[in-house]
């Protein structure tokens, strides 16, 4: 267990903060006269005294060292009412939202951010302090397996469930709405969970799923426990996707054996090797069915998805064994196991062959958890950043009094307001496309800005993150303070749900899959919301710049039509983040037009756009993505051993590296 104290930014407790530990009180003056019993002398002065006299000097040091009424050097950032500091979030609801829907919303968000305020947070921080442990044996040597979670986690359970973080979506209270209330609702959770976000992803997956499928007979009792308020009756979901030979490969990594039993159902035989909140009650799983010969089928289309529960009704684990808990950098406060399936009874849910096809709704909803938590982040660091700046004094004046530092604050918070409106788009659409409202224009779109928006907020949060905490100076780097934490759990959200390269080339995917549909909804779409803001003049020049990107980008992709595979599959990082920062600044601009604007929403517009906004056009133009370039970034790689991996592609590559000098 961790001996740490709860942190200055989520205490609940009335401590003074000279308590904590790790502020030192300011004297007055640097040295002091003291005069005690006939001792006359000046702190900080060399002057011969008897072992007496230094006695007392040393007891009166003490004393004065330790009075309260010195003022501190540093004082804590105090947040409040997270949904109610969100002026964006508030603004952006109060924008799109039916009045009757904010009404009943608006209510309910300010005693959820009560709630998380005084009651979430503090268990969020033992989640962190109690993290979970494993207990392989019992006292007589018999084998349990057990995975002992502490409280605070067992009522982030109750919570979620009482505060319908996943029913809310499944509900459809407010029609369409619905999904989009309760990504809010998870985004102002997200930091204050104790890493309970990262189940309850999983748990939604799973859900979707489900629900994909129609809800047949024998998965209703598990659908409606997980989407469930009732605390006793809510259950939470694995995903048991990732196996030893890969992570996002699934179609070559899965060796998980799947053997078919007279009732119907089945057996799992493999190795899981990496299994998110293994304290789950049920998970999807991918598996391989075995033929009458024991034959397997190999590749996505021998994969089929499978429902287990993790235990039976006694609490017996379902022929699963735990090999031992991940040591990970962050999310501690989740277990994360490696787990050997041993004839784990499971059910078929997919058409066999067809199991990959059958999780891609999970993975859109992970995928946009993902982007949850990154905003989340974001916003999180941002706020006791930008507190902090307000009771920081350095060099005889606070921080915020200090340009450069609201700068860097502020260039902070740019990204996180474009993040955020990314976050929402994407959570409006995924709401029209679950009551049938989307048209073929928003499905396609969602299903391009899924994965754009996961690969580019991940990047962002990370920089944010370490931006943030440099901005508390050495104190952001104190375990106690929670700074580290935060920036810990943050790290992960550019690996969960796929890699930004991963991510990068199921974006072309989708232009691929759509035959050029997708990109050609995309322009349209920018194009119809810079007509929209053109008449803004405040706005103009950066719907000039918007413009010119959306062209550039065209260009591009006219160009590289006839170049091979490669060129694409280079471009692909870059082609990303140019869709990101394009939308994100179309997005922007839209919030900024809106009647009753602030001058902040003009002046982020006009920041983010006031970046490279097309970076694929400008890599294209340097040559980064001809023919031989992935040959160079191998040779820059690999040095001269480029030769042993390269071997004779290299030999004929030597032209493209004389004449790409001037770039290495």
């Amino acid at each position: 267990m961790f001996a740490r104290r709860l942190p200055w930014w989520r205490s609940s407790a009335t401590i003074q903060p000279w308590q904590s530990g790790h502020f030192l009180p300011r004297t007055r003056d640097r040295c002091q006269t003291l005069s005690v019993k006939g001792i006359s002398t000046t702190v900080g002065q060399e002057q011969p005294v008897s072992a007496q006299q230094k006695q007392v000097l040393e007891d009166l040091e003490m004393a004065l060292v330790r009075r309260p009424t010195e003022t501190l050097f540093q004082e804590q950032p105090k947040t409040g009412n997270p949904y109610l500091e969100d002026t964006l979030l508030r603004s952006y609801l109060k924008t799109h939202l039916p009045p009757k829907v904010l009404e009943e919303v608006h209510q309910d968000l300010e005693r959820f951010g009560n709630r998380l305020l005084t009651k979430i947070q503090p268990l969020g921080w033992e989640c962190e302090l109690n993290p979970p442990v494993f207990r392989q044996f019992d006292a007589w040597g018999q084998r349990v397996d057990r995975i002992d979670t502490c409280s605070a986690w067992r009522r982030m359970k109750e919570i979620s469930a009482e505060e319908g973080l996943i029913a809310e979506a499944y509900e459809r209270k407010y029609s369409n709405w619905s999904r989009l209330y309760q990504a809010v609702k998870l985004y102002l959770f997200s930091t204050s969970s104790g890493g309970f976000n990262c189940p309850l992803a999983m748990t939604d997956g799973a859900a979707k799923v489900i629900e994909s499928l129609g809800i047949p007979g024998s998965l209703k009792s598990a659908f409606d426990r997980l989407t469930s308020r009732d605390p006793k009756k809510f259950w939470t979901s694995g995903q048991w996707m990732t196996e030893r030979r890969g992570g996002s490969d699934v179609a070559n990594g899965t060796e998980t054996v799947a053997r078919r039993q007279l009732d119907g159902t089945f057996r799992l035989y493999g190795f899981k090797w990496f299994t998110s909140a293994a304290d789950s009650d049920m998970a999807l799983t991918l598996a391989r069915i075995a033929d009458a010969e024991g034959q397997c089928p190999q590749g996505s289309r021998g994969l089929s998805l499978f429902f287990l529960r993790v235990r039976d009704e006694e609490g017996k684990l379902n022929n699963i064994q735990v090999q031992r808990l991940k040591d990970k950098l962050g999310t501690r406060q989740m277990a994360t196991a490696e787990l050997w399936l041993q004839g784990a009874r499971a059910e078929l849910i997919s058409t066999e062959g067809r199991g990959v096809a059958s999780i891609s709704n999970m993975l859109n909803i992970t995928r946009i958890h993902n982007v949850i938590g990154a905003v989340a982040s974001m916003r999180r660091m941002i706020s006791l950043s930008r507190e902090y700046a307000r009771r920081r004094v350095a060099f005889g004046k606070l921080l915020k009094d200090h340009p450069l530092h609201m700068q860097t604050i502020a260039r902070m918070e740019v990204q996180v307001r474009g993040a955020f409106l990314l976050l929402m788009e994407v959570a409006r659409l995924l709401g029209l496309a679950e009551t049938n409202l989307a048209s073929e224009q928003d499905q396609l779109l969602l299903r391009l800005l899924v994965p754009v928006a996961k690969l580019y907020t991940g990047k962002q949060a990370t920089a944010v993150a370490v931006e943030a905490m440099e901005s508390f100076g050495g104190q952001g780097y104190m375990e106690d303070t929670g700074v580290p934490v935060i920036l810990r759990d943050t790290l992960v959200l550019s690996i969960w749900e796929g890699t930004t390269n991963i991510l990068s080339l199921d974006v072309l995917r989708s232009l691929a899959k759509s035959q050029g549909r997708v990109m050609a909804v995309f322009l349209s779409t920018v194009q119809e919301k810079l007509e929209l803001v053109s008449g803004t003049a405040e706005l103009a020049p950066v719907v000039q710049r918007v413009r010119g990107a959306l062209g550039s980008l065209a260009q591009f992709l006219e160009k590289a039509g006839p170049e091979p595979a490669v060129t694409m599959e280079l471009a692909a990082r870059d082609f990303s983040y140019s869709l990101a920062r394009i939308y994100t600044g179309a997005l922007l601009m839209e919030h900024a037009a809106r009647p009753g604007a602030s001058s902040t929403d003009t002046c982020t517009a006009l920041r983010w756009c006031n970046q490279e906004l097309c970076p694929v056009a400008a890599e294209s133009g340097s040559g980064s993505y001809r023919a031989g370039a992935a040959l160079q970034d191998s040779a820059l790689v690999y040095g001269d051993s480029a030769l042993v991996y390269g071997g004779s592609a290299l030999g004929h590559g030597d032209s493209t590296l004389g004449h790409g000098g001037s770039r290495l």
